[in-house]
């Protein structure tokens, strides 16, 4: 039959009104295809299409077919949400494979809604629409069946369908790719933690069902998890196990955790590992007492020797069975890796070879400094403390030893402190280098602040690698009331025990802070806060209080920062406490309060976090507040450096000098080492400002920027050394 060139969908719309129930369903199938043409004239008739479909007369087939016709018609309209409900009601007839706008558009669309439902639903136990859920479901076997799994996985991921997710991973051609893709997405793009939890608990199950599992992967999951038991387990079977790549492997693990982790997960694996089987000899001898095997593993570390220290612990480990004595060199191997000795070794030993500061920098600025001016005398210390960080080399500090000794009060202390900047992770001669500078027993000798500074630089020398040191440091706040000491000791122990949340160091600390002395209660709140970084801790709230019970503006300070380290990476875990310190009366809790969305949601550039930021920069009443908003940014947008400057431009604009000076901050830190040319660019301007300290501030970020960029990448750097 020749085809007919149709000019009106008039004739169709009229057959509608006929009475036989054959001429409608014939109108409704042309007009099903004429409807990319003609959709304006069959706009007209929309509500009588619409009775079609409620009329019980007709089958589900030819309402169905009605209803997809609605459907098309109200997305030319532009009436998504109508077209979508329709699009529901057509069933089977709305075919997800078609490729044509109209279904990508609809698709899209009710993956949206379907997602922005089952994100509410995870609070309230509301039900999703069954035919919503059908069509996501469709249009998901859809994608594994075409094998675009990357697609299925993400769609997956954003409905929170993670049945669907497995099925996707599991029947896609290359399992550990995708599982590794799958990782990615999981971190860059699922905002909530509690639900990021989840998909990775789903990744950790199905790594342990491949034939041969990703261990590398399986631990950095469960680390992200934080399931020490889980790792343990693992690192155990692959040192037990006869081949020797397995066990190069658990020990190429343990250098993953020590790059990434805090010392208390580390310890509580390292605890987990099972001791080798032994010989009788076991009854007599004690168990080698944690102290003991951490400093002889950080002996057998770097050198790869068995342990052969202490005598009771090599009684013990002598077992007699071949792959037990094979497992207990290795666990040794293990503990001094997970300790932290063995690549702190390393590094102390390349940063010391390495070391290429030039001292003649130093030298010129010595001379350039006027003598009696205070201020430019500590920057000089502090600048050689940055230059010569953990690279043990303290040559200028014994040349200009008569120089060094005219700083006075905290001056002192810092200088002081600077040698554990310079000496860090030097964890064996860490105390005796300090010595001469440490509080002596009993006899009243040095000055406190050399004495305070010295209990801070050893904090320093072994933060988070802190078993060595952790006794001496409490005791040593223990039989002190000086309170510049008592200010050392407390931040001494609170870096040295960092994350550890023990309890018995948080009473010790909390005594310092209830003498309610202005300088211990600051170094008390801010050690508390280390201590208990990143756990989330109820303790908080007992910070809160105190803060406002008392009087001294350090301590609420102190606190405040405490505060917010115990949030850090929470993400939404944090927002109560957020809420209260931003909505409270001080000032000095609110900054606090910047500073827990900076460190809860550091590296995520989340978006709440950045509007809430935004939001208090420019209307918060007091300035201290405003200057610590913009500054957080930099924390939140450190992974996605290419952002801030765009972000801060206007602000560094802004009218109000210590806005500008946190704008200049915010890019130091999260474009710090990056070099980036928007970086300098926004940071010149901000060099030659009129107010002193935001150009103080913008000297600061722009050498946080240009941290080992050479002149051939901008030309920039060498004007600006």
């Amino acid at each position: 039959m020749a085809t007919t060139l149709v000019s009106s969908a008039g004739g169709m719309l009229a057959m509608l009104n006929e009475s036989h129930i054959s001429l409608k369903i014939h109108a409704l199938s042309n007009l099903n295809n004429l409807v990319d043409s003609f959709w304006p004239e069959i706009s007209t008739s929309v509500p009588l299409i619409e009775s079609l479909y409620e009329d019980e007369e007709f089958d589900q087939h030819q309402r169905q077919l009605a209803a997809l016709l609605v459907s098309k018609v109200f997305y030319y309209l532009g009436e998504l949400n109508d077209s979508l409900s329709y699009a529901l009601g057509a069933g089977p007839l709305f075919d997800v494979s078609q490729d044509s706008d109209y279904v990508h558009t609809l698709l899209a669309k009710a993956i949206d809604e379907y997602a922005s439902f089952k994100s509410k639903a995870a609070d309230e136990s509301s039900k999703v629409d069954p035919r919503l859920e059908a069509i996501v479901e469709r249009l998901l076997d859809k994608c594994i069946v075409d094998g675009k799994y990357q697609q299925a996985m993400g769609t997956a991921i954003e409905c929170r369908r993670l049945d669907k997710l497995e099925e996707a991973i599991t029947r896609s051609d290359n399992v550990q790719g995708t599982l590794s893709y799958c990782i990615h997405v999981s971190h860059s793009f699922v905002n909530l933690r509690e639900y990021r939890q989840e998909v990775l608990r789903l990744l950790v199950k199905v790594f342990q069902k491949l034939p041969s599992p990703d261990y590398l992967s399986i631990c950095q999951c469960l680390m992200f998890l934080d399931e020490p038991e889980g790792v343990a387990s693992i690192l155990e079977k692959l040192l037990r196990s006869e081949n020797k790549d397995d066990a190069l492997l658990a020990l190429q693990i343990a250098f993953d955790l020590v790059e990434n982790e805090h010392q208390a997960f580390l310890l509580n694996v390292r605890d987990r590992l099972s001791l080798p089987k032994s010989q009788p000899l076991e009854s007599v001898e004690p168990k080698p007492s944690d102290a003991d095997s951490t400093q002889n593993a950080g002996v057998s570390g770097p050198d790869d020797v068995p342990m052969t220290d202490g005598e009771p612990a090599s009684a013990v480990n002598v077992p007699e069975d071949p792959s037990e004595k094979m497992y207990a060199e290795r666990l040794n191997k293990i503990k001094g890796i997970l300790s932290g000795e063995t690549s702190i070794q390393l590094t102390l030993q390349f940063l010391y070879s390495h070391n290429k500061s030039d001292l003649l920098i130093l030298k010129t600025i010595k001379q350039s400094v006027e003598m009696r001016n205070s201020v430019c005398h500590s920057a000089t210390i502090y600048a050689n403390a940055i230059m010569h960080a953990g690279t043990t080399v303290d040559t200028f500090l014994r040349e200009n030893l008569d120089w060094l000794s005219r700083a006075t009060n905290w001056a002192k202390f810092s200088a002081t402190a600077g040698l554990g900047v310079i000496h860090r992770g030097h964890l064996q001669q860490g105390r005796s280098l300090m010595a001469p500078y440490l509080p002596q027993g009993g006899t009243g000798g040095g000055s406190p602040y050399s004495e305070g500074g010295a209990l801070y630089a050893l904090g320093l020398i072994h933060a988070n690698h802190g078993e060595g040191i952790k006794q001496f440091l409490r005791d040593s706040l223990r039989s002190t009331t000086v309170e510049v000491i008592q200010h050392g000791a407390c931040l001494g122990l609170g870096l040295a025990s960092l994350g550890t949340a023990d309890e018995d160091i948080y009473e010790e600390i909390k005594n310092v802070l209830y003498t309610d002395s202005a300088v211990a209660g600051e170094a008390a709140g801010i050690s508390m806060g280390l201590l208990m970084v990143g756990t989330g801790s109820d303790k908080a709230n007992e910070m809160l209080t105190y803060a406002h019970e008392t009087q001294h503006e350090k301590i609420i300070r102190g606190l405040a920062l405490g505060i917010a380290l115990t949030v850090y990476g929470r993400e939404e875990e944090a927002d109560t406490l957020i809420e209260q310190m931003t909505r409270d009366q001080d000032p000095i809790l609110r900054y606090g309060g910047m500073y827990a969305l900076a460190l809860a949601y550091s590296g995520t550039a989340n978006n709440k976090a950045i509007r809430q930021l935004l939001h208090f920069a420019v209307s918060d009443v007091s300035d201290d507040v405003r200057r610590t908003a913009v500054l957080a940014l930099g924390f939140v947008l450190y992974s996605d450096p290419e952002q801030t400057p765009r972000i801060v431009s206007l602000l560094s604009e802004s009218y109000n000098p210590h806005v500008r000076y946190g704008a200049a901050l915010a890019v130091g830190i999260s474009c710090a080492g990056t070099g980036l040319s928007e970086a300098i660019s926004l940071l010149e301007p901000l060099t030659s400002d009129v107010v002193d300290f935001v150009r103080q501030g913008a000297l600061i970020a722009m050498a946080m920027v240009m941290v080992q960029i050479s002149e051939a990448s901008d030309s920039r750097v060498g004007t600006f050394r």
